[in-house]
């Protein structure tokens, strides 16, 4: 099985969000299990040159938009057993930052149409091409199009993975015609239209052969207004070929035994002793009393889906509890603000660092009790995953991934990894880390709560078997 996978970043190589995250790790794991599966990126020039000096150019070839006659230079680079190209072009491409340009709708439509002419340039007789979130949308409807007079694509399957739904790719309709190069059949309501544009998510929804979401309980609440974005109506008329696979992380990089970012490293079998070393150490860096407190912790963007009004609205409450309080992150000035002022007014119980640091979040991860993510969506997630492998117990909202990998603690049953609300509500989330505070100071339900978040399951293997089931199911 020869797989393509299409996306805008993917780490090591370049990130800005968790589609970086699944991009550079899901393919890797793939290859482990036997899959001929290489990935497709732009070639940024904010590519550290420690990895552009190891690539090595195989080709080039021009890519038509229209009038215009565009160069597409290929590199590749092995990394961890899987080929990575690199699709050049200096106009589209070498800029300060990724996205946020005037352009944005003719660079990735450039990027999409030069991925679909990408396997028969370099020969590679792909089965499926798999892409990811509206800037490869288009991949899709390239391949329908080219399908309909070249013999090299009619056994070609599309798959396209919906990261979030929020982010769309809309743009004025006479893209279509003056960038994109399509005919007038692809500007209707079943198509690309919307309202009086086009929209790159909904023609990655209509033109793929199935599509899929990253958490099962979000494929489900995309099918109703309030997570739907206005595509809810699509997403049900192509709802038969739509599949929720939740997203994992690696395993070797995620690892409280081995992780180079922690002064200490500890396990199952001696998580106690670990943590409270690093706790202290967090202390210290963060200015607060070094005392055998708990500790809850936030690592997140400081943005309204976040859930971070529920949390302004009860912080003098929350506070009062025998707890310490640690947020790490970066967003709208309206939170940073607010949480500097909790900082300010509890200085001996709330460390509020206004900024994002790699280490740093690694070392929150396994200083802290527990870990609060009050979202109002989320569709995958992967703070909590991440949480769990570091027996930081989660507080989530039941919504999408959140729901589907934090399981309530039942102290009857003694099952469950963690704490849940359901309600967008702030008290409800108040009550739930009380519960949680609770249970902590209950020495056997501590214990037996640790043992379950951190033997969670949440590699990637087992949803590169789910993904590796859908493609033979589309290639039968």
């Amino acid at each position: 099985m020869k797989i393509l996978y299409a996306s805008s970043e993917a780490v090591p190589f370049i990130k800005t969000g968790g589609l970086a995250d699944v991009a550079g790790t899901l393919p890797i794991e793939m290859k482990k299990q036997g899959i001929d599966i290489r990935v497709v990126l732009p070639l940024y020039s904010k590519i550290p040159s420690h990895f552009r000096e190891k690539m090595k150019k195989i080709g080039e070839y021009y890519t038509d938009l229209t009038w215009r006659r565009q160069y597409v230079g290929v590199y590749c680079l092995e990394y961890e057993g899987v080929i990575f190209y690199f699709l050049d072009n200096e106009q589209y491409f070498k800029r300060d930052g990724l996205y946020g340009y005037p352009d944005d709708g003719e660079r990735f439509t450039f990027f999409a149409k030069a991925v679909a002419l990408l396997p028969k340039i370099i020969d590679f007789k792909v089965d499926i091409i798999h892409t990811n979130d509206w800037h490869t949308a288009m991949v899709n409807v390239y391949l329908q199009d080219f399908k309909r007079g070249d013999k090299f694509y009619e056994r070609i399957k599309s798959v396209f993975t919906i990261h979030n739904l929020k982010y769309q790719g809309i743009f004025p309709s006479q893209m279509l015609f003056d960038v994109a190069g399509l005919d007038g059949m692809y500007y209707n309501e079943e198509s690309l239209k919307y309202y009086d544009t086009i929209n790159m998510m909904k023609g990655g929804i209509v033109f793929s052969d199935a599509f899929t979401t990253v958490s099962k309980t979000y494929a489900q609440e995309i099918r109703y207004p309030y997570f739907g974005e206005t595509l809810e109506g699509i997403v049900n008329r192509h709802y038969y070929k739509m599949m929720g696979i939740i997203n994992g992380i690696d395993y070797q990089v995620w690892n409280p035994e081995t992780d180079e970012y922690l002064p200490y490293h500890y396990s199952l079998t001696n998580w106690e002793d670990g943590k409270k070393l690093i706790k202290k150490e967090i202390q210290k860096k963060y200015g607060l009393p070094e005392k055998d407190v708990l500790m809850i912790a936030m690592i997140t963007r400081m943005v309204k889906n976040k859930g971070l009004d529920l949390v302004r609205h009860i912080f003098d409450e929350l506070i009062q509890e025998d707890i310490q309080f640690v947020i790490l992150g970066t967003g709208d000035n309206s939170y940073e603000e607010s949480f500097r002022y909790f900082a300010w007014r509890y200085p001996d119980k709330v460390a509020s660092r206004i900024y994002y640091n790699e280490e740093e979040s690694h070392q929150v991860y396994a200083a802290s009790d527990l870990f609060l993510m009050p979202s109002l969506m989320e569709p995958c997630g992967i703070s909590q995953l991440i949480a769990l492998r570091y027996g930081s117990l989660p507080i989530v909202r039941e919504t999408g991934g959140l729901k589907d990998t934090v399981k309530s603690y039942n102290e009857f049953e003694k099952s469950g990894n963690g704490f849940s609300f359901a309600n967008i509500n702030a008290h409800d989330m108040l009550y739930t880390i009380r519960r949680a505070l609770y249970f902590l100071g209950i020495e056997a339900d501590k214990r037996q709560l640790i043992k379950n978040a951190m033997n969670s399951k949440n590699s990637w293997e087992t949803s590169s078997k789910e993904y590796i089931k859908l493609y033979k199911t589309l290639i039968k």
